[in-house]
């Protein structure tokens, strides 16, 4: 008989004493049962002791985590987390260094208990390590526990960063700006001014003040601190104001930070990502691909405001540059005398342009997005690429008028489009890491991207013969070739092109038909038996696949509230199906982990469900921003016996699959998946080639065999491989 929901069998240890084994009553008052404990080893004063997880993080365990305890859990019994926080405060205070070395060692591993980091900072325990900071007296390793533990406590959302003082902002952006600091000390110190830039507005003017650009550029050739770095620019080019983002200076590698636009284009910075971190001689990880990702979004998200400016007719400026775009293109053409006659001209050459309106091509630009920044880019190209854009040009007016591709048209509604693909605009989705390498390769990338694409839709346009009808048509062509050029992360501008000119016109039919075979391949009665025959197969072999993956198991990271100190934890399936593993780890493994090493485990038998999406608790509390929408579509949560969830965020879409399929195949569920859908369609397809191939291979006898009457009487023996 299993025992009560209410029970759960547990280990307490003690320090030179041997550990009791106790059934833990849920409902009994945590008081009482260290009480108990405390009486099995003659301890007095229970109300100064309490619970603590032995493995993992070991956290402090309150009436409100209590919850969840597992059966077979392993406990220590600790002094309470007030004692342990005043003895620690004390000991921080000492004189003695060795002392003070090990208490800061010990706070800032306990600093990361919620529970105890609120007795701390109850006892003003903020404010003593602050000063600490900025005395100036530690260095070292003494420091770098102190920044930590300092760290760690802030993170708990307890205290407002907005009460932090100038003199230890001014203490810790002195760290960053010394030529020889210790790694750690840099690494804590940029993590927390990138705290303070995340967390208060006010903050966030003070850091901007004490960091140039020139200084953390300096630290981006190293490898250990290249990461936070990264973050702190972002940070702060992510916080500053709307009017500071797009202002140009004039020296920016002596700049602050708070004029980014100059930041983010100039040369020096790309390069030096570019030689340092995307080239260097160490595989980027997950972190850095987040970061990398955020830099290129907030650098397209610049060109927001030019893609929401709509053109004034009026502007003689602007129109100007539409005259410039005209004199470019016809420059042998000399203006005729004559109002009309110019006119007239004007409204000829403005056609041969491609605008849609001949008359007053302004008008062209007033749909917003993509606004100005399609003049832009059309002024880019008739000026760096002016050869290819008077061909451009002049190839098309010679056409016959139901072929020319009108390139005015073209220009801004492949602007439009290159807006959406690269999303500008748009926030940073939380967990995404899809940054492309070509764009840190070139100072004008976007408009050097553009000038690849519209030769790209120009060259399509004549591979389809396209029309004006077709214009529609030939943009979702391009749109294709585009994002399927991008998905294979070409990492410049050069193999961009390469890859664009393989995916030409036939070979985006070819993958279209390639595609569209494995979902409605053959449609006669016969085949489609067949279909049905071979279905349970390939879905046993599929489930199999995802059960296998499972018991090799996967790398979860968890998400807080500071991304670049990653936190990971391991789950995989026991090899009998029976068990699911899990225990955090310190950092993200280079293949499988033991199951010696995951110290808790979940029974299948246990598992009533598997929920997604906003369904999930964990996803509950999450806001409806953009950057929430991402880890939405990765999330999934394991519902078992009695009310627990273990909570996932997949690091990609197809884990989520691997994940979300492996699990539902377990509970004997259907697997409902994007990918399983497109894997059982393609092998499906396979399999029902090779029959029929080896079908068309069979070679007739002289005496014709009996024709079968229904098409259930064809017996196809199957065997995978």
């Amino acid at each position: 008989m299993p025992p009560p929901a209410d029970i759960v069998k547990v280990a307490i240890e003690w320090p030179g004493a041997n550990a009791q084994l106790i059934e833990m009553d849920q409902k009994r008052p945590l008081s009482s049962i260290i009480r108990e404990v405390c009486d099995g080893w003659s301890l007095s004063g229970s109300e100064q002791f309490a619970l603590r997880y032995a493995d993992g993080p070991q956290l402090y365990i309150t009436e409100q985590s209590r919850g969840d305890i597992k059966n077979g859990t392993i406990l220590r019994l600790a002094i309470s987390p007030g004692r342990a926080a005043r003895q620690l405060l004390e000991r921080i205070q000492s004189h003695g260094i060795d002392a003070r070395l090990e208490a800061l060692k010990e706070l800032a591993k306990l600093s990361a208990d919620p529970t105890f980091a609120a007795e701390f900072i109850n006892m003003e325990g903020i404010g003593t390590l602050a000063r600490l900071v900025e005395s100036g007296t530690h260095f070292g390793e003494m420091l770098a526990f102190t920044l930590t533990a300092f760290l760690e406590l802030m993170d708990h959302g307890i205290v407002s960063w907005d009460l932090i003082s100038l003199s230890f902002i001014k203490q810790i952006a002195g760290y960053v700006n010394q030529p020889m600091v210790d790694v750690s000390i840099l690494q804590r110190s940029l993590a927390i001014l990138e705290s303070m830039v995340l967390n208060s507005h006010s903050l966030y003017h003070r850091v901007a003040q004490e960091i140039t650009v020139g200084q953390l550029i300096g630290h981006l050739s190293n490898q250990e601190i290249q990461t936070y770095a990264i973050a702190l620019i972002n940070a702060l080019f992510l916080k500053a104001p709307e009017d500071r983002r797009q202002e140009e200076y004039t020296n920016p590698l002596e700049q602050h930070l708070t004029e980014m636009a100059s930041t983010l284009a100039q040369k020096h910075l790309r390069s030096i990502i570019l030689n340092h971190v995307i080239r260097g001689n160490r595989p980027i990880k997950a972190e850095m691909a987040h970061q990398l990702y955020v830099l290129q979004v907030l650098t397209f998200n610049l060109l927001e405001e030019r893609m929401m400016t709509k053109m004034d007719p009026n502007d003689q400026a602007q129109r100007d540059i539409i005259f410039e775009l005209r004199r470019i293109a016809f420059d042998g053409d000399t203006d005729p005398t004559g109002t009309e006659k110019r006119k007239a001209m004007y409204t000829k050459d403005y056609k041969m342009l491609g605008f849609t309106n001949h008359l007053n091509p302004a008008m062209d630009f007033t749909q917003t997005p993509p606004g100005m920044l399609a003049l832009d880019n059309m002024l880019y190209l008739a000026r760096v690429h002016q050869d290819t854009y008077i061909r451009i040009v002049l190839e098309n007016s010679s056409r016959e008028d139901k072929h020319e591709c009108p390139f005015g048209r073209c220009a801004i509604e492949l602007t439009r489009m290159l807006c959406e693909i690269l999303q500008v605009g748009e926030l940073p989705n939380e967990g995404c890491n899809d940054y492309h390498p070509m764009f840190f390769t070139h100072d004008r990338a976007w408009e050097e991207f553009f000038c690849v694409c519209i030769q790209l839709l120009n060259k399509t346009w004549k591979e389809m013969r396209a029309t004006a009808e077709d214009f529609n048509k030939v943009m979702q062509v391009v749109r294709e070739q585009i994002t399927r050029a991008l998905a294979m992360k070409p990492s410049s501008i050069d193999q961009l092109k390469n890859k664009l000119r393989s995916l030409n016109y036939s070979e985006i039919l070819r993958l279209r038909q390639s595609e569209r075979m494995s979902q409605d391949d053959f449609q006669s009665p016969p085949i489609i038996e067949l279909r049905e025959r071979i279905q349970p197969e390939i879905l046993e072999l599929i489930k199999q696949q995802r059960l296998n993956r499972l018991c090799e198991g996967s790398c979860f990271r968890k998400l807080g509230n500071r991304r670049r100190q990653e936190k990971f934890w391991f789950c995989r399936l026991s090899l009998n199906h029976k068990v699911l593993h899990y225990g955090d780890l310190e950092e993200s493994p280079q293949g499988e982990v033991p199951f010696e090493l995951l110290s808790d485990k979940i029974p299948v038998s246990d598992i009533k469900s598997v929920l997604t999406g906003k369904d999930c608790p964990h996803m509950k509390e999450k806001s409806a921003l953009k950057q929430n929408k991402e880890v939405l579509e990765l999330a999934f949560s394991v519902l078992y016996d009695p009310d627990e969830t273990l909570n996932f965020v997949a690091p990609n879409k197809y884990e989520y699959c691997i994940w979300t399929d492996g699990l539902c195949a377990l509970l004997g569920r259907e697997m409902g998946s994007d990918l399983t859908r497109s894997d059982l369609d393609t092998l499906i397809s396979m399999e029902m080639k090779l029959r029929l191939l080896d079908l068309e291979n069979i070679t007739i006898p002289e005496a014709p065999p009996p024709v079968p009457k229904e098409p259930s009487s064809y017996n196809f023996s199957y065997n995978y491989s």
